[in-house]
């Protein structure tokens, strides 16, 4: 269980407080043990340097613009961490390329734990299968830990006759190409749900790519499109004010904030997509701080203030090691690009 640390605990970079070894009663030290106890003391002076408190402000790189969903949870992590780590942590917006501006800032960094990446998987797992990035996401970047998933929702505008998953399969077979699919962007997360959902329902709709989240939700608040696949916490406000309909969510089960709304899986066995959002930081970058970075995001997002922000703006909590984080990324990564190729999606 992960206690919220205290002043004299705080922290990102200390693992163990470090005390003197006390020398035995009695006795006399030969030349050897001198020598083993010096080498000693300097591998735990490098260890306690490695593991200081910050002395500076961190700095996390948004992959998003300010006001989007990266960007919101990024910044309610941060005011959380800045506390704890005694030291602001400082949201700098670099959005861009996929994501790739603030990716490629970051694995440039100096690897002491002071440049960090906040990054949805779109930038993380879905990017590289349609441009060749700068740097290596897993060669150049190391994972630190997961803030917490945004499963998405299915969205219609009122006036489609389809308040089920069911009946939007029928209105889309019945009307080939008609229904127009709205998404944040080419190759975004909600663009590749939409496309597995076509893929997995055998239906054809016809996708209409925004620049962002919030174009994309007054297309369908107003009838431009029909049809849109996107976070919960972007369209939860749309939801709550019946400018949209939320038909399904996309996640494996229904969500406490959406009782009533059915998984897409309920009707298309097997589907389940969603959002994401981690740190990482440059590779190289000493275990010791690494660890204690995750430790310090668990408690962070584990504070009963942030844990119930964050759903409200319906993010669930996860908390993962780094090791398990890579091997999120890893798999998403892989599970993605198969959707990519299977059809035949391309940004322009």
């Amino acid at each position: 269980m992960n206690r919220p640390l205290s002043p004299t605990r705080r922290g990102v970079f200390r693992a163990e407080m470090f005390r003197p070894v006390s020398r035995r009663r009695g006795g006399h030290r030969g030349p050897v043990a001198a020598l083993l106890a010096a080498g000693v003391l300097a591998a735990v002076a490098h260890t306690v340097h490695a593991q200081q408190d910050p002395v500076r402000p961190v700095r996390v790189l948004g992959a998003q613009a300010a006001g989007g969903p990266t960007d919101v949870v990024t910044r309610l992590y941060a005011t959380k961490m800045s506390e704890l780590l005694g030291q602001q942590m400082v949201v700098d917006n670099r959005p861009g390329a996929g994501g790739s501006v603030a990716g490629d800032i970051v694995a440039k960094a100096p690897p002491d734990g002071y440049t960090l990446c906040s990054a949805a998987n779109g930038t993380v797992a879905i990017a590289p299968h349609f441009i060749k990035l700068p740097f290596s996401i897993t060669k150049d970047l190391t994972p630190v830990a997961l803030i917490g998933n945004s499963p998405l929702v299915l969205m219609v505008n009122p006036s489609l006759p389809a308040t089920s998953v069911k009946e939007l399969i029928a209105q889309a077979k019945l009307r080939p190409g008609a229904i127009n699919f709205a998404s944040s962007g080419l190759g975004g997360t909600g663009h590749l749900a939409g496309e597995l959902f076509k893929l997995m329902a055998g239906i054809e709709i016809t996708h209409v790519p925004y620049k962002g989240a919030a174009p994309a939700l007054s297309a369908i608040a107003s009838g431009e499109a029909q049809m849109l696949i996107s976070g919960l916490s972007s369209g939860l406000a749309f939801i709550q004010s019946r400018r949209v309909r939320a038909v399904a969510v996309t996640s494996a089960k229904r969500l406490s904030l959406l009782p009533d709304v059915p998984a897409v899986s309920e009707t298309v066995p097997g589907y389940e997509a969603g959002s994401w959002y981690a740190v990482l930081a440059p590779a190289g970058t000493p275990r010791g701080i690494v660890e204690g970075l995750n430790r310090v995001s668990i408690t962070a997002v584990s504070d009963p203030d942030i844990r119930s922000k964050l759903t409200a703006a319906g993010i669930e909590i996860e908390t993962l090691t780094p090791g398990e984080l890579g091997e999120k990324i890893r798999v998403e990564t892989e599970r993605w690009g198969k959707v990519v190729k299977a059809t035949g999606v391309k940004q322009q």
